[in-house]
């Protein structure tokens, strides 16, 4: 267990949040599967702002009582639409607020957003400051940091600069993505880099992220970087099985067999069925796609099943696919990545939301 704040995480393994995936139906999923706290896809501010009451956006303020505690994260470029977003958000019922200084995305409309703060402390301090400022004392504000823009000493200087100034104004816990932004996911995750920071503050909460697609991974980021937590992203897509494997290798257990088919089934009908509640029929379909296209790797005839669940278009072609790859039961495996592109189409570099 650590804290974030005042609030108590159970575990060291959390959800982060992923653009375009970590939903109101993938988090509900994670945390009936163990995931101590989950944390909302990222939302640009001035988004969050013009929010209407509508079916087809309601979603995106979704905080059910099963799901605290929830964080929810902001990206964006102007202070005071960070703080009226925040307090929105705080409103909604979420219990932690995120700020991203970590997508690796380009300018925005000649502005700076996510991870190009880094390049611009006065800035990003001041966007800290003012969240802080709004936020009920009681409501944990965190950052979200990659280790800099570049790998320059320059670069690092902001970095330190950034985060010294987040924990002087009451920002309770740092996420540090061991790449630069210009590295985007090109490259290792430097979880050296990690350590460096855990030594320099060594009394404040620090999750890690980067390169984190299995338990064993979670697990070897908190032994060798000094961390208190860790943010299971890209990794748990099609794997909300994580946090319960993380927890048995905690507790000095063996890794856990691979979910059986049946097993497998029964999770991705129940992902499904949260889907569903927060999605039209088509939509609901559109986003568990995305999902089966991971979900397949631990299946027996993992490519056969990609492939078919790449053909589907609606939920008739869904239900054929469960109804004939997924009805007799048999051993799972654990996936076998070609390589970490097959991991790449989710984290924080898919679409973003937009003022609708």
């Amino acid at each position: 267990m650590f804290q974030i704040g005042t609030v108590k995480i159970e575990s060291p393994v959390v959800l982060a949040a992923l653009s375009g995936y970590s939903d109101w139906a993938m988090r509900s999923l994670a945390r009936s599967m163990g995931a101590p706290y989950t944390v909302h896809e990222v939302m640009i501010e001035s988004f969050v702002n013009n929010l209407k009451d509508r079916d087809k956006t309601r979603r995106h303020l979704m905080v059910t009582d099963d799901d605290h505690p929830a964080g929810a994260q902001l990206m964006g470029s102007e202070p005071d639409e960070f703080a009226h977003a925040a307090v929105r958000l705080v409103n909604a019922g979420f219990d932690i607020i995120d700020i991203n200084f970590g997508c690796p995305m380009k300018r925005q409309r000649g502005k700076c957003r996510g991870g190009l703060h880094l390049g611009q402390p006065e800035l990003a301090i001041e966007i800290l400051q003012r969240v802080r400022d709004v936020v009920p004392p009681s409501v944990p504000v965190t950052v979200k940091m990659r280790r800099g823009i570049d790998d320059s000493p320059r670069s690092r200087d902001q970095f330190f600069r950034i985060l010294e100034a987040a924990f002087a104004r009451g920002i309770s816990a740092a996420t540090i993505h061991g790449r630069t932004v210009q590295q985007k996911y090109v490259g290792p995750s430097q979880w050296d880099f990690l350590k460096q920071v855990r030594q320099q503050f060594p009394n404040n909460t620090l999750l890690g992220s980067g390169d984190l697609f299995t338990a064993s991974d979670c697990l070897r980021m908190l032994k060798e970087t000094g961390v208190d937590g860790v943010t299971a992203a890209r990794g748990a897509i099609g794997n909300p099985w994580i946090f319960q494997q993380f927890n048995a290798l905690m507790n000095g257990e063996d890794l856990p067999d691979a979910p059986t088919v049946h097993q497998q089934r029964a999770v991705i009908l129940d992902h499904f069925r949260r889907a569903e509640i927060i999605y039209p029929d088509s939509s609901a379909v559109r986003q568990l796609r995305k999902f089966c296209l991971r979900y397949a790797f631990w299946h027996p005839m993992a490519a056969t099943v990609r492939d078919a669940f790449i053909q589907v278009r609606n939920a008739t072609d869904w239900h054929r696919v469960l109804q004939n790859y997924f009805s007799v039961d048999a051993s799972g495996q654990y996936p076998v990545l070609a390589d970490e592109s097959q991991t790449e189409p989710a984290a924080e570099s898919a679409s973003l939301h937009e003022p609708a």
